[in-house]
């Protein structure tokens, strides 16, 4: 195989000009395809939808858990939904804009239905909240994600790219099936030298990926679309400004962006994912 699967974080992906310019519009090998990527949500976005990673403050999951009153999450998921669109109209214009909007719109929409009926439903003594709550979780997660895979398909259409968004999110499937089956159907019919696909880095399957890698999970889905699609590298792009040397000691004038250099990874995985990681894919991950 030819290809490469390529993950960029989330912070970078907040950088969506820069990431445009120094990796996505950036030839490799003299053309801009044979890659796939495996975006993280914006910068933010998940610790909104969730539980924000370092101080804990409650996004629309937490508020969900913890709240007795209806209106509170979904007052979250309200303020939610208007940082995604605001998010949109500095992305896009036009054409471009609408339907960026009509996507998440339509997502959150979506799991505000669901979590209404479920707070409903679990009102009744037959039905536990606990029982569901991973699934909650995940659907959330889920909405970051897929937002930021839609808009990066329609941005690179923006600038003449023919681009695939594969939504790995399961979003209104009837049955999750095993990780690798998702993935293996996501990518059949799909020519990685004809296409620049952007994948979500959330993957709806039966395992429940949440269940043990919590907010890892965008790793273990680049792991295994990099192994499931005989890739010839995983690469990972952690900060798009990580380059000839740090810009806050040397200076930005003075570092060449990572776009622009010959190198293969901006950065390496945490010592734990890269362990469990590595046994999973069974080919190297090329580090700097």
């Amino acid at each position: 195989m030819t290809h490469t699967v390529e993950k960029i974080g989330g912070t970078s992906m907040s950088r969506y000009q820069d990431v445009l310019k120094n990796i996505w519009m950036n030839e490799k090998n003299g053309t801009l395809f044979n890659r796939i990527f495996v975006v993280s949500a914006y910068a933010g976005v998940t610790d909104l939808l969730l539980e924000h990673k370092k101080s804990g403050e409650a996004g629309v999951y937490r508020t969900f858990v913890e709240g007795e009153k209806e209106d509170a999450w979904q007052d979250m998921l309200g303020k939610v939904e208007t940082h995604l669109l605001e998010i949109n109209s500095r992305m896009f214009t036009e054409h471009y804009l609408a339907q960026a909007n009509q996507f998440i719109r339509q997502r959150i929409a979506d799991a505000k239905i669901c979590m209404t009926s479920l707070h409903s439903l679990c009102s009744y003594g037959h039905f536990q909240l606990q029982q569901h709550l991973v699934t909650v979780r995940e659907m959330l997660a889920s909405i970051g994600e897929a937002h930021s895979a839609f808009n990066s398909t329609l941005l690179l259409k923006a600038n003449g790219v023919n681009a695939r968004f594969v939504d790995l999110s399961g979003w209104k499937s009837s049955t999750p099936h095993p990780m690798d089956d998702m993935i293996r159907e996501a990518f059949e019919y799909l020519d990685p030298s004809r296409q620049l696909l952007i994948a979500t880095g959330y993957t709806h399957c039966e395992e429940q990926l949440m269940k043990t890698f919590d907010r890892g999970y965008s790793e273990m889905t680049f792991a295994r679309i990099a192994s499931i699609t005989g890739a010839k590298e995983a690469i990972i792009h952690k900060e798009y400004h990580l380059s000839s040397a740090d810009p806050k000691l040397a200076g930005k004038d003075n570092v060449i962006p990572i776009g622009m250099t010959n190198f293969d990874v901006a950065d390496k995985l945490y010592q734990f994912h890269f362990q469990n990681m590595s046994r999973i894919l069974r080919l190297p991950l090329y580090f700097k």
